[in-house]
């Protein structure tokens, strides 16, 4: 994960493709899908609307880079980037809006159709990079249909492919599967053959399915029961990452900086594994060491965080492009005694118990607790994210092919933290305010963790951590 000035953008020739403009006339006649927006996507468009109304542009798009070696064939391109887009419904799907009610519309497969543009020479790298930025920020609106688009950097060696989506279509694993996805379609294309692709699950459908289900719970139930005690304790609100930000309350909401650094190398990130497994894996080991950090820079006894989980709890949805992601609460006690493995035992204790709570949207937990939050900034709370990449199709390849998962850095007072495992190693990126104190503080946190982690090899109690 990174933005778009750090995943080697380099100069070319400029192709865009967007949905044809017949296209998205078309779907301004389409009767209402019946299948409801959901819950996540629901409230995503809805704090993008009340920001927006306060006066303040937050661009939230996701994206993918990566290289497609040798001289191209657009049109072998264009042809792959159009059967990919087939395949996801989700990108076909969008909202308006009948008063306060959110209505989806789905255009037929038949009526996708990408226009190319010719956008020009970009002999400077940094133009580019502007000119992308700019031109996703509009094409990939939380507020407009449609919100993707598709853009090559045109080389005689190689080119450069980019897709951005609002976050509403996209979760990190969706954007991890891109470049193997269109890498062959992108072949089959070329060599006039049928792509070895099966067919995907909708978003669309699970969408519904999950709302279905979230609507069966009500305000006595047990999960808005254990989210009102958490919230309350969290003094009414949902956690940040608990370090001297140097925010303002009263003061608007502030630029975001991005930070990515490898925190272990392969051979580090194996031993730091092996630490983990009886705990229940690196994800636990990641948050018992943001625990034990941050509480040694805070003095904070608890460490309370929402973490996140994907939803894909059925095999149909693994290889579906949508925001599979759900949140559940984590509460740890710590203090200066407590060793790494002491943490990791009651981090595990904490995510046997409220895991399952992640498969309910909290966006439906916060409208049956009435809550009063306004959101004003387009993260509801703060993350620390594990993903382990390695099994994702092509990923060995991703260095030479130069692809990169891609996060819209722009307005925030919230810390967003992923933690990657890699083939080569694990990363860490963090989307954080642009303050000084948080700037320090955020690349304090991150150097305490590499310490934590790289102290596995050789210090299998790291007591002091």
């Amino acid at each position: 994960m990174t933005d778009i000035q750090r995943c080697e953008v380099r100069p070319g020739r400029l192709v865009e493709w967007t949905l044809h403009p017949d296209s998205a006339s078309a779907a301004t006649a389409l009767p209402d899908d019946a299948r409801p927006p959901a819950y996540v996507q629901e409230a995503h468009i809805r704090t993008s609307r009340t920001v927006r109304e306060d006066g303040l542009f937050v661009p939230t798009w996701l994206g993918t880079a990566f290289d497609v070696p040798g001289a191209v064939d657009l049109d072998a391109l264009q042809s792959a980037l159009h059967a990919w887009t087939l395949r996801h419904e989700t990108l076909r799907s969008g909202f308006r809006w009948a008063g306060d009610e959110m209505r989806r519309f789905t255009l037929d497969p038949d009526a996708v159709v990408l226009q190319r543009r010719q956008a020009g020479d970009f002999p400077d790298a940094g133009a580019l990079v502007a000119h992308l930025e700019a031109r996703f920020d509009v094409a990939a609106d939380a507020l407009t249909w449609p919100n993707f688009m598709y853009a090559a950097v045109v080389r005689d060696d190689s080119t450069s492919v980019y897709l951005a989506f609002d976050h509403s279509n996209v979760d990190a694993a969706s954007i991890h599967r891109i470049p193997a996805e269109i890498h062959e379609l992108y072949a089959a294309a070329v060599a006039g053959r049928e792509p070895d692709t099966a067919p995907v699950a909708s978003y669309v459908d699970f969408s519904a399915a999950e709302r279905t289900e979230a609507d069966q719970v009500d305000e006595e139930h047990e999960v808005v029961n254990l989210w009102r005690g958490f919230i309350e304790r969290c003094d009414g609100k949902l956690p940040n990452l608990p370090v001297d930000l140097g925010l303002d309350p009263a003061g608007p909401l502030p630029t975001q900086s991005l930070l990515r650094e490898f925190l272990a190398d392969d051979a580090e990130a194996s031993a730091f594994e092996a630490l983990c497994r009886p705990y229940g894996g690196p994800l636990v080991g990641v948050l018992a060491a943001t625990a034990l950090v941050t509480h040694e820079m805070s003095g904070h006894g608890t460490y309370r965080a929402v973490v996140p989980f994907h939803t894909r709890v059925r095999s149909q949805w693994s290889e579906s492009v949508g925001w599979y992601v759900g949140g559940a609460p984590i509460e740890v006690p710590v203090d200066g005694t407590m060793t790494l493995t002491d943490v990791m035992s009651s981090v595990r204790s904490e995510l046997r118990h409220t895991r399952p709570m992640s498969r309910t949207p909290i966006a439906r937990v916060l409208g049956l607790l009435g809550s009063t939050f306004r959101p004003t900034s387009p993260d509801l709370y703060s993350i620390v994210s594990y993903v382990d990449a390695r099994a994702v199709p092509r990923s060995r390849e991703w260095v030479d092919l130069k692809a990169y998962g891609l996060v819209r850095v722009s307005y925030g007072d919230q810390v967003c933290v992923w933690v990657s495992r890699l083939h080569e190693g694990l990363q860490i990126a963090a989307r954080y305010p642009d303050t000084d104190v948080a700037t320090k503080n955020v690349r304090l946190y991150v150097q305490r963790l590499r310490e934590v982690v790289t102290a596995a090899a050789g210090a299998p109690s790291l007591r002091g951590y």
